[in-house]
Formats: structure tokens, C-alpha cells, sequence
């Protein structure tokens, strides 16, 4: 049975909807398995706690003083 992990900020439970789906249908065509045996977790993490290129993520919008 495969795990899915995504990790990502936040987004509304639409999208994670349609994410889960997407996800699950993706492995039921390449794997040819239900998708009842498909799990798809996602971690969210705060723009105030991740970072990329040196700066939070939270920062992206911030021009440097």
C-alpha cells in the first residue's frame, strides 16, 4: 500500500481535495490497484516556518531594507 507524504503551506481543503484525488488516480492508472489502497497525507507548514534561498518564505513578498 503506498504512502504519499506532501509537504506544502497552507491551502484550502478544495485544493487538498483535488490534490488527493489527482494523487490517487495517478497511482490506480500506474499501478493498476484500487485506490483504496492509496494514502495520501499532507503536512502543512507555516510560510513563518520553512524557508527557501536563505530567507522564510514569509519574507518572499519583503523587499530587503
Amino acid at each position: 500500500m503506498p504512502i504519499v507524504t506532501v509537504q506544502q503551506g497552507p491551502q484550502s481543503t478544495e485544493r487538498k481535495r483535488e490534490l488527493v484525488t489527482l494523487i490517487t488516480d495517478a497511482f490506480v492508472k500506474a499501478y493498476g490497484m484500487p485506490p483504496e489502497a492509496v494514502q495520501v497525507w499532507i503536512h502543512e507548514v507555516a510560510p513563518e516556518s520553512w524557508g527557501k534561498a536563505g530567507r522564510l518564505t514569509a519574507d518572499a513578498n519583503v523587499s530587503p531594507s
